[in-house]
């Protein structure tokens, strides 16, 4: 279903807020909340969730779910955006890490939110210009877009801010191009859109989150 997306003259969306997340099966699970205003991109909060081996498969599915729901609903997100499965992965652990995405996905259905699903090396073209970019350039490069004065850290947390970046500069390019077809008109796209208005959270610096 299209949703519309309110974009100034210009056809630039004025304001849009995005969750990334970067699902992990054994690692920490990355999130990190961006907002992009009028072409200047700001990050709200980034982490990453870390449990300890001893936590059964399904508990870290649920934990997982919990986080991103608690996430959608302090920060009323336009849309979340997810890496996806990387092929190169073995089949029970792509398999895995597909489960894992399933539940991010709905606690992002369940709360009326958009997503959509990015390639790595589609984030890291989008981000970096290069789709063979070193975690060191992402890291880089999403701390200078971010106007952030530290390196984001840990990685997962910094690649969920990737894939959030990734979805904010899509968004921007397709609002241009529906504007442009719509003759002026507001933006119809099929990307992201809040129906809430939660207050929006502007807490800063990574942080790791530890279940015992």
């Amino acid at each position: 279903m299209p949703v519309v997306i309110s974009s100034d003259s210009g056809g630039v969306i004025r304001k849009i807020c995005v969750l990334g997340v970067d699902p992990a099966v054994a690692g920490a699970t990355g999130y990190g909340v961006i907002e992009l205003e009028r072409g200047v991109a700001r990050m709200l909060r980034y982490g990453a969730l870390k449990m300890p081996a001893r936590v059964s498969y399904t508990a870290r599915l649920c934990e997982i779910h919990r986080l991103i729901a608690s996430l959608v609903q302090e920060f009323s997100p336009d849309a979340v955006a997810v890496e996806s499965v990387f092929t190169a992965l073995n089949m029970n652990t792509a398999l895995k890490l597909a489960e894992v995405r399933g539940v991010v996905l709905l606690a992002a259905a369940l709360a009326g939110v958009p997503s959509r699903s990015y390639s790595p090396r589609e984030v890291k073209s989008r981000i970096a210009g290069y789709g063979a970019a070193s975690k060191q350039q992402m890291q880089q490069m999403i701390g200078k877009q971010l106007g952030m004065l530290e390196t984001p850290e840990p990685e997962d947390a910094a690649d969920a801010l990737a894939v959030a970046l990734c979805h904010a500069h899509a968004a921007v390019a397709e609002a241009r191009v529906a504007e442009a077809t719509a003759g002026g008109r507001r933006a119809t796209i099929g990307l992201a859109a809040s129906s809430g208005s939660i207050s929006r959270s502007q807490t800063r610096g990574a942080r790791i989150v530890s279940v015992r």
